[in-house]
């Protein structure tokens, strides 16, 4: 098909959700156009595959009783939606028109018509922006308690943040952890009350207020991480602190940012959509995955909304 040609679908996005829609929708023979990214135009999309591109161990993914590699997954999913015939481009969508039907969405300076279209742009983990943590990613350094947090068992651990998220990760890897570190770079956390004292009852969890990690220590490829450089917000004196991995826990950024204006968002930029549905205010126009889901983030509710989000789109092109 040529690029100026006529697509039933366009799916934006090329996670869990993407793929998840795809396969039902070529399976459904709407024959899908799906973006996957990598074009380096828009920052958010530039990793096709999505967030598991940058996970190494998958344990919690049906069907894989020993584990996966979080690449693997992808290109695993990627396969079965090109088996039963998705179109797949590597490109980043710059500009989508949803004035009206058909949209008209832009990727790598052409143009496709689309009947019905799929958000499936992800979101991206806030980091603290020093160098060494993305030295240690994937030996150490994660943004996913509940993705990796098995693999740490009896290590001593350091998350990093304030907030709800913050306080229920260092809970969580009380289960596999010798101890948890949560470190916080203000005196008062953002937490609710219910969260903070749920973790300040923890005896696993120590809390260090008043610092923030200037650089995270360890060596490649093993043992990886084995400790933070913290410094204290106050006073400026630095220390070292001994762990075995390091969790960022500051928060995530839905992949939006290309719909504002166009589409509903709650406060933080994710996408509503009806209850119980993946249908955005714009009909024809749906979002799955975790652009639209600030509470799960999961790879198997993101695959579980973008085939929701096929079987909605597929229902409203027959009507």
């Amino acid at each position: 098909m040529a690029t100026s040609d006529h697509a039933k679908i366009v799916i934006v996005g090329s996670g869990p959700a993407g793929y998840t829609a795809a396969i039902y929708a070529a399976r459904a023979n709407l024959e899908p156009v799906l973006y996957e990214g990598g074009g380096g135009v828009v920052e958010p999309l530039t990793i096709p595959g999505g967030q598991l591109m940058i996970t190494t161990e998958v344990e919690n993914y049906p069907g894989f009783p020993k584990g996966v590699q979080g690449p693997e997954l992808m290109d695993l999913f990627k396969a079965q939606a090109l088996r039963f015939g998705t179109q797949v481009r590597t490109a980043d969508v710059t500009a989508i028109d949803l004035a009206e039907r058909p949209f008209k969405v832009s990727a790598d300076g052409q143009e496709v018509i689309a009947d019905a279209v799929i958000i499936a742009t992800g979101a991206s983990a806030k980091w603290l922006g020093i160098p060494t943590e993305k030295t240690f990613q994937n030996y150490g350094v994660s943004a996913c308690a509940t993705c990796d947090g098995a693999l740490f068992k009896g290590r001593e651990l350091v998350v990093v943040g304030g907030g709800d998220t913050a306080m229920e990760e260092a809970n969580f890897l009380t289960r596999f952890g010798t101890k948890v570190y949560l470190v916080h770079r203000r005196e008062e956390f953002r937490a609710s009350r219910i969260m903070l004292e749920r973790a300040r009852r923890n005896p696993k969890i120590e809390l260090i207020m008043n610092a923030a990690i200037d650089e995270i220590l360890g060596e490649l490829p093993k043992p990886g991480v084995t400790g933070v450089k913290l410094r204290d917000t106050r006073t400026g004196a630095t220390r070292v602190l001994p762990c075995g991995g390091v969790f960022i826990a500051i928060g995530h950024e839905p992949n939006s940012a290309l719909f504002k204006g166009r589409l509903d968002m709650d406060a933080n930029g994710y996408l509503l959509t009806k209850p119980g549905s993946t249908a955005t205010k714009v009909p024809g126009v749906f979002a799955c995955g975790d652009v639209a889901d600030h509470v799960y983030r999961q790879a198997i509710t993101a695959a579980g909304t973008g085939c929701m989000a096929a079987i909605e789109a597929e229902r409203f092109l027959a009507h």
